[in-house]
């Protein structure tokens, strides 16, 4: 089982681009339509489980279908499966462009990716904030616009300030006890 189950997420996981989500559609036709180790009832149930747990989606389901299928050695094929080819690309990836890194033409291009990949990274963030003011009890600009506010002034601080993100989050995580704390309290 071991071997099916690495050779079959060797499979998706080389085939596929996109990410974990672009997965899911070859992994329900292999290991539900092909394989029938598990229904479809129990393949969408995997889903809810794979996204609510912490980690990558693709990992998730492979710990899930393996341990259903083959149990730990099921878990280990799966998952080896399903991070190899990435590993190896990115391995190779690093690889050349380690030779390269100094060539102008390679320096031009990732000076010219740079403003796409805060574009990237900013849509979310600013999606997100938008969400974070939107509250059908509050209806107020004033406490409405503090998320956004805070949104801001996090972005400033780790970007001008060069605070490590860590730090920032579990801030976050700890102020946010104390008042969840208080408001118990009070």
């Amino acid at each position: 089982m071991f071997l099916q189950l690495f050779w079959t997420y060797l499979k998706i996981g080389t085939f596929t681009l996109g990410g974990g989500y672009a997965m899911l559609p070859l992994i329900q036709r292999e290991v539900v339509d092909r394989k029938r180790w598990i229904d479809e009832e129990e393949f969408l149930n995997m889903i809810a489980l794979a996204q609510a747990a912490p980690g990558l989606i693709a990992v998730n389901s492979a710990i899930f279908i393996g341990w259903r299928v083959g149990g730990w050695r099921g878990v280990c094929g799966a998952v080896l499966g399903a991070v190899l080819p990435s590993f190896l690309i990115i391995l190779t990836i690093a690889m050349v462009f380690s030779d390269w890194k100094e060539l102008p033409a390679v320096e031009a291009v990732f000076k010219g990716i740079r403003p796409a990949v805060v574009a990237l990274i900013a849509a979310p963030l600013v999606k997100m904030a938008k969400t974070a003011t939107k509250s059908k009890a509050e209806s107020r600009k004033s406490k409405a616009a503090l998320p956004l506010l805070l949104s801001l002034a996090v972005a400033l601080l780790i970007w001008l300030g060069h605070v490590n993100p860590v730090w920032v989050i579990l801030a976050t995580i700890i102020v946010t006890l104390i008042v969840v704390k208080w408001k118990m309290d009070n």
